[in-house]
């Protein structure tokens, strides 16, 4: 079921995402008295889901759920239709308009992308508001898992600055390591304050594991498993951890440190119960597990930050929201083409983008992805490669520079060439999804 769920969510998304695109595409065409001969959801090779003629454009559903595409009367495009460009000229044609024209016509997609996501992130501060875990608010620190213990970070350290900024949102820290150029992260030990700076040969691990940190809270029983080891002992849901063998200790990471410290053994846990302390034996097997879950509601621990915003306030928000977004997935790009951080081993396909959506269906977290998702798909259908539209738009902006315009016959071969690099790393990411399966 859970699946199921991902996957609806997802599809709905790619379905909104690709209609709107090619809808930019569109309306641009028939702003210019272009003829749009398909206009289609998904690809549809041999055959279609569903089609209907309306006027002189076809629309239709294919099967292959890879995108969309509108098909632009006169102009190369991912069909191949070469017999159409062998006959003269047609004033509805693509080839036949402006330059500034057929400019805007395949810059239609992206702007419609990214006006989407501007609407939605919007739309989302408004219904829901923004709430987030204040970074000050962490008293003891934070839970460092293996990863941060190897960068140099330790239990209970307090993050303070990252690259000498401050970072207000808790969530906000991996994502600013990973992508401000100045890498060093300021903690406050003890009473004394460190710096610990990220190496770039380090940054591939942290790329594969972005959530190092988690907030250090107060062990308070959850949930004890039926038959095991703690149950046996005697747990109970809402035991607070008071200390280890007469050690104080208050943390799940201390319990879970002392429990493979101790395997095999008995171990006296003393836990406040009913607002008193209570001695727990329990033996301790070789796992070092003992069947027990913390409870990890970060609202039990922590007072969070929220705002809300009326129409007018959701509207400039949600466009800064928005530009930022743009401007962090330029770095995480950025990130990728860089052979030093190996950030290219972490790129996913179809599989990677369905496991961000949640288990259960959420709303707020749906439009907030589809957001995301829709920025994505703008930056990637800008970059200049040929069958995309930046390959467009960049022979469009030479011909507007030189006055000079490409051949019918080099655009053909260009646009094979971007095809099947298109391919290529279509395969790459999804492989690369199928290889973490069976890791």
């Amino acid at each position: 079921m859970e699946i199921l769920v991902k996957a609806g969510q997802f599809f709905l998304s790619l379905t909104i995402m690709v209609i709107l695109h090619e809808l930019g595409h569109f309306t641009f065409a028939k702003i210019f008295k272009t003829r749009v001969e398909k206009f289609y959801l998904f690809f549809n090779p041999w055959f279609s889901l569903f089609k209907i003629k309306r006027g002189e454009t076809e629309y239709g559903v294919g099967w292959l759920p890879l995108g969309g595409y509108v098909k632009i009367s006169g102009m190369i495009d991912e069909s191949m239709d070469k017999e159409q460009l062998k006959q003269p000229p047609q004033p509805y044609e693509f080839r036949s308009k402006p330059t500034w024209q057929r400019l805007l016509i395949m810059l239609g997609g992206v702007l419609v992308n990214i006006i989407l996501a501007l609407i939605i992130y919007s739309g989302v501060l408004y219904t829901w508001g923004e709430e987030y875990l204040p970074t000050k608010s962490l008293k003891y620190g934070v839970t460092c898992d293996s990863l941060a213990l190897q960068l140099g970070f330790q239990n209970g350290d307090k993050i303070l600055y990252v690259g000498g900024a401050e970072v207000e949102n808790f969530q906000q820290i991996a994502h600013d390591i990973l992508l401000n150029s100045n890498r060093t992260v300021t903690v406050l030990r003890g009473t004394d304050t460190l710096n610990i700076n990220i190496e770039e040969d380090q940054v591939a691990k942290l790329v594969k594991s972005p959530i190092i940190f988690f907030p250090r809270i107060s062990f308070v029983v959850d949930e004890v498993k039926p038959n095991e080891a703690a149950d046996k002992a005697g747990f109970r849901k809402g035991d607070k951890l008071l200390a280890i063998n007469g050690e104080p200790r208050m943390f799940f990471d201390e319990f879970k440190a002392a429990m493979q410290q101790f395997k095999g053994q008995k171990v006296k846990v003393t836990v406040e119960r009913n607002s008193a302390p209570i001695d727990i034996e329990v033996d301790v097997p070789e796992t070092g597990i003992i069947g027990i879950y913390p409870l990890a509601d970060l609202k039990e621990f922590f007072e969070l930050n929220r705002k809300e915003y009326t129409l007018l306030q959701s509207i400039p928000a949600g466009i800064k929201k928005g530009f930022l977004t743009i401007k962090s997935y330029l770095k995480q790009l950025n990130l990728i083409f860089s052979p030093k951080t190996k950030a290219y081993e972490s790129v996913g396909g179809f599989i990677t983008i369905g496991k961000i959506f949640p288990s259960t269906w959420d709303w707020q977290s749906f439009w907030g992805l589809t957001a995301f998702l829709s920025i994505i798909l703008a930056i990637m259908n800008i970059l200049p490669i040929p069958a995309l539209d930046g390959g467009h738009v960049m022979f469009l902006l030479y011909e507007m520079i030189t006055g000079r315009k490409p051949g019918d016959r080099f655009l053909e071969y260009a646009q094979m060439i971007g095809m099947a690099i298109l391919l290529a790393l279509l395969l790459y990411a999804n492989i690369n999804d199928i290889v973490k399966l069976f890791k």
